[in-house]
């Protein structure tokens, strides 16, 4: 039977978009120093596409060091402009970068887990049907094979062949194509609400619906929450980005931008030093749990197969669509010298 890559895992993260930068600060030396990698620079100045990594953003523990022991900086004198500021003052700034930079891991990772779930999709749509004609040619070229041969061991490889183009289901290939990181899959959700199915146009989405993305993402994250309350309305916001960002709808993502501007303003709060310290610990144990969706991301069999492609994973699927059609015609051929 023709191989053909599994549909991976889909952790489930918040945010963006196929082709964004992988963000590292573990070496920023202060919180001016994490902000400013948590825009989307890597190691060397390098500006990432298409790819991410397990590296991820700035520590809470390596930023709370630098703010409990001054860090790196070398203090000349008083700052007249420092010295009316809160105590805390410096310690939110980290927390703040901390949370950008984590932000930015987090929009890396969605982009590169939507191209995984859009090249899954595509491919099963436009390509299974083609594999579908080398199991029928494969099993046919066998049973040719066994009837003149009349060998056992052909006979033998004909029935395996044959079983192999309608294979009995097992229960989890039953649900396998129903579930995505958000629960139902979208052709599973038509079904139940007799809704069209809306599949993916394409791998990655055009330029202008990942610019829309990334920006709601940054607006809009719900690690920016600062209650409880607030936190439930960006989660429910950031489900409609995300799914409209899959599609590469750039209509609804720009309809949402504007409904996310009109919306209520967050009344800033002024956490204590206590609050800023466990903010940090959580940062750092959410970088973690990042890491590990994205190595999984990246190991799938269709993560492996995007990273062959950084640049245009849409034409991959071409490539492997080409390749398919040249196998089909070679197995038409061979079974015609079989069948004269």
């Amino acid at each position: 039977m023709t191989a053909r890559p599994g549909r991976p895992y889909a952790g489930q993260v918040t945010q963006e978009a196929p082709g964004e930068p992988t963000t590292r600060n573990d070496d920023a030396q202060d919180p001016q120093a994490a902000g400013h990698e948590a825009a989307g620079q890597q190691p060397g100045g390098q500006q990432a596409e298409g790819r991410v990594t397990a590296a991820g953003p700035v520590s809470g523990e390596e930023t709370a060091g630098q703010v409990a022991g001054g860090g790196a900086e070398q203090n000349t004198g008083p700052d007249p402009d420092q010295a009316s500021e809160r105590p805390e003052a410096r310690l939110e700034r980290a927390v703040r970068a901390a949370e950008q930079a984590l932000i930015e891991f987090e929009i890396a990772v969605e982009t590169f887990r939507v191209e995984v779930e859009n090249f899954s999709r595509l491919h099963h749509q436009k390509l299974g049907p083609m594999y579908a004609r080398l199991d029928e040619l494969d099993a046919r070229i066998a049973e040719a094979t066994a009837a003149r041969t009349g060998d056992p061991e052909d006979r033998r490889r004909a029935e395996e062949a044959r079983a192999m183009v309608m294979p009995m289901p097992g229960v989890d290939e039953l649900f396998h194509d129903w579930m995505d990181s958000d629960g139902l899959s979208p052709e599973a959700s038509a079904m139940l609400t007799e809704q069209a199915v809306q599949p993916p146009k394409r791998v990655r989405p055009s330029e202008e619906a990942r610019r829309l993305y990334r920006e709601l993402a940054r607006k809009a994250h719900p690690d920016l929450a600062q209650d409880e309350a607030e936190r439930s309305r960006r989660d429910e916001f950031i489900t409609r980005v995300n799914a409209a960002y899959g599609r590469g709808d750039v209509d609804q993502l720009r309809v949402l931008a504007d409904e996310w501007a009109a919306g209520p303003v967050p009344v800033e709060q002024q956490p204590e030093r206590d609050e800023l310290y466990a903010r940090l610990e959580w940062l750092s144990r959410r970088k973690e749990l990042l890491s590990v969706v994205a190595k999984e991301l990246e190991d799938s069999a269709i993560g492996s197969m995007l990273r062959m492609a950084p640049d245009d994973p849409d034409r991959l699927l071409e490539e492997i669509a080409e390749q398919l059609l040249a196998r089909v015609a070679e197995r038409e051929a061979d079974l015609a010298k079989l069948v004269q």
